[in-house]
C-alpha cells in the first residue's frame, strides 16, 4: 500500500480511538451506585470571585462505596464548597462537620437506573457515529487516492481495513456499554 493510504488508515484509526476514549470518559460520569471522585468533576466553587474547579480547591476522596469526603485547603472553604455542590444539582446532600464535607451517596431507584441505562446507550450511540463518521472520511479520502491514480485493488483493500477496523471499535464500544449497564444494573 502506498503510504499516503496508510496514513488515511492510521488517522481513521487515530479518530475512532478517539471516540473510544471519549466514551470511556462519559461512562466516569455516569454514576453506577459507588461513590467516586469523578461523580463532582463538573462541580466549581466560588474562589475569590473566580470560578475553580472543586479539585483544585478541596481534596476529593471515595471513604467507602457510599461515602466521599472533601477537605479543603483552607477552613474557610466549607461554606462555598457545601453551597457550590449543593447549585451543582447532583442530587447530593453535603454534610459539613466543620473539617470537612460528607455526603452520602443515595442508593439508586430502579426508575433512576433505567435513566442512566439510557444515558449510557446514548453515549455509545453518539461514540459509533464518531467511528462511522470516521469510516466515512477515510473512505472518501481513499477514492480521492484512486482518482489520484492509486491502483484500484490497493484502493479496495484499504476500504476493506477501514471497515475492519470499523466493525473492531463498534464491537469495542458494544463491550463497554454491557460492562457500563451490568454496572448501573447491579443493587
Amino acid at each position: 500500500m502506498t503510504e499516503e493510504i496508510n496514513f488515511i488508515i492510521d488517522s481513521a484509526k487515530e479518530s475512532m480511538d478517539g471516540a473510544v476514549a471519549h466514551l470511556e470518559k462519559e461512562f466516569l460520569n455516569i454514576r453506577a451506585g459507588k461513590a467516586s471522585p469523578q461523580m463532582l468533576g463538573g462541580v466549581f466553587v466560588d474562589y475569590y470571585g473566580s470560578q475553580t474547579a472543586l479539585s483544585q480547591v478541596a481534596n476529593v476522596n471515595a471513604a467507602d462505596a457510599r461515602t466521599l469526603t472533601v477537605t479543603p485547603w483552607e477552613k474557610s472553604m466549607l461554606q462555598p464548597i457545601e453551597k457550590a455542590i449543593m447549585i451543582a444539582n447532583l442530587g447530593l446532600n453535603p454534610m459539613n462537620n466543620g473539617e470537612n464535607i460528607i455526603i452520602n451517596i443515595p442508593a439508586l431507584t430502579e426508575e433512576r437506573r433505567r435513566e442512566l441505562v439510557k444515558q449510557a446507550k446514548a453515549e455509545a450511540e453518539d461514540a459509533k457515529i464518531s467511528v462511522r463518521n470516521a469510516r466515512k472520511d477515510a473512505n472518501n479520502d481513499i477514492k480521492k487516492e484512486e482518482k489520484n491514480g492509486t491502483s484500484e485493488d490497493i484502493c479496495k483493500k484499504a476500504e476493506e481495513d477501514v471497515q475492519k477496523l470499523t466493525d473492531s471499535f463498534i464491537k469495542k464500544i458494544d463491550d463497554h456499554l454491557v460492562v457500563k449497564e451490568a454496572e448501573i444494573m447491579k443493587v
